[in-house]
């Protein structure tokens, strides 16, 4: 049983799994930097207070699902998304998706995907992929971040869909259901509502760990994490942000380009020539972000390790929060 589909590779698992399956009803104008977009996929969030693989939380993307949802949302588009208790359940409903034709959306642990290079598996449960048939005991996976499709067997994708911890999948799998084709006036309404509602995201959200305010509040946290932790423990925390930034989907700074593409191709629809600019702004935020990066993994190796290089790492964020605070300000200001 082998589905008519094609796999794509995309720079990030969940926007790319979500213009994979929107691709026959949008007659393939969804691409993956429309669906982020329109998703309200970029954001920041910096927890202390909770523990990650021995390090603090920190996110650059929304909470897994968000995007698939909100576009679809956006497109007015009917979602389907089933957890399941019992592992049989699971494999059933599965199947009978793939008997009527349809594939599927699956959000599966990281750790055991036996397709990914070892140095890649930890316990990360929300990862994304799809499921297009099923050859014997393997099924068939369009995993966005391989170059080709891969396969799983029976047992494998059940150990993934079924991993435990935190953001544990249950079985999730989802997928969207419509028969008529989206139009270019719902795709123009539907990046005006995701500019919005990526604009309050980063900008908006009360408190200090979140958006725009999440950035400036961990560079703080660093300056001191030298003198509060020690240089080890600190320089762990920072590998945990390059971590969280360049080894997860596609992290901070490649969250950052794939914006500016969704800007950039968002001008087609709505003629607004602000849009341009701006993007240009977040190609700045993404450069400065693997410059902090490459900053942070030389702490972590050793080869740096004074306050002054732990300043230097605030004065990153610092920057990086202006950035991306004066291109959402100038969002929040176009008139459409």
């Amino acid at each position: 049983m082998k589905l008519d589909f094609e796999h794509r590779q995309s720079a990030h698992c969940e926007s790319g799994v979500t213009s994979s399956l929107l691709r026959k009803i949008s007659g393939g104008k969804i691409t993956e930097p429309l669906a982020f977009g329109i998703g309200a996929g970029l954001f920041f969030t910096y927890l202390p207070f909770i523990k990650i693989n021995n390090g603090p939380a920190i996110a650059f993307r929304t909470f897994p699902g968000l995007i698939f949802k909100k576009t679809c949302q956006a497109l007015g588009i009917p979602v389907v998304r089933k957890k399941f208790g019992s592992k049989e359940k699971a494999e059933a409903a599965l199947k009978q998706c793939l008997d009527e034709g349809r594939p599927v959306g699956c959000q599966v642990g990281v750790y055991y995907l036996s397709y990914f290079p070892r140095e890649y598996r930890f316990h990360f449960n929300a990862h994304n992929l799809i499921v297009f048939g099923k050859e014997d005991d393997n099924y068939l996976i369009s995993d966005p971040v391989m170059d080709t499709p891969t396969k799983l067997t029976s047992y494998e994708l059940e150990r993934v869909r079924f991993a435990k911890g935190t953001l544990a999948p249950k079985g999730q799998l989802y997928y969207a259901e419509s028969k008529t084709e989206i139009t270019d006036d719902q795709i123009r309404k539907a990046i005006i509502n995701g500019i919005k509602r990526n604009t309050f995201m980063m900008l908006g959200i009360p408190g200090p760990f979140a958006g725009v305010k999440g950035i400036k509040y961990l560079a703080g946290k660093i300056r001191n994490w030298r003198d509060k932790l020690g240089v080890q423990k600190a320089g762990s925390y920072l590998a945990q942000l390059v971590r969280m930034q360049e080894e997860i989907g596609t992290g901070g700074g490649g969250f950052r380009y794939i914006y500016a593409a969704f800007l950039q191709e968002a001008h087609a629809y709505t003629r607004n020539d602000e849009l341009l600019e701006i993007s240009k702004i977040f190609t700045q935020s993404g450069d400065l972000w693997r410059t902090a990066a490459v900053h942070a993994a030389g702490i972590y190796k050793g080869r740096l390790g004074s306050q002054q290089d732990f300043d230097q790492m605030g004065e990153y964020l610092l920057e990086i929060a202006e950035l991306e605070k004066n291109a959402f300000l100038a969002l929040k200001k176009i008139k459409w």
